[in-house]
């Protein structure tokens, strides 16, 4: 498994988490390129159905990353994240997913060096849990 490379699906949000990543491009820090960022306006936009096709599609592993509590540009949105994402982490489990899989991090637009840490961090735990179970199985079609 020391060739295993997850591949990682992001959803950063506009204001905040995709900014950061922004400032640490800029800033040269570096951070595998396992990842696939998706900016979304805000973490409370990306559903369970958004987190499960990512997984469905062959994602090792989610991170969804948004403004710090209090800071969200649509009030509450972050909020509704937190919960959605404390409520799919016992579905996961249940459906035979290690719930280890999705994460949620809070990462402002001036914290570039925390989305290189962020990225490396979460890289490694997903590594240690090995590839997905639906990877190659489940073609993704737009159809």
């Amino acid at each position: 498994m020391d060739d295993f490379e997850p591949k990682i699906v992001a959803f950063f949000c506009n204001w905040c988490s995709y900014a950061g990543a922004d400032l640490a491009g800029t800033s040269r820090l570096q951070y595998p390129p396992n990842i696939r960022v998706i900016r979304v306006m805000c973490t409370g936009r990306v559903s369970e159905l958004l987190i499960l096709k990512a997984i469905t599609a062959g994602a090792d592993g989610v991170l969804i990353s948004g403004c710090h509590p209090g800071d969200c540009h649509y009030l509450r949105g972050n909020l509704n994240a937190m919960r959605r994402i404390a409520a799919m982490k016992p579905f996961l489990g249940a459906m035979g997913i290690d719930s280890d899989r999705l994460t949620l991090e809070w990462i402002g637009a001036s914290e570039g060096h925390k989305i290189a840490e962020t990225v490396e961090h979460f890289i490694e735990k997903v590594k240690q849990l090995g590839p997905s179970q639906f990877k190659g199985q489940v073609s993704c079609s737009s159809n």
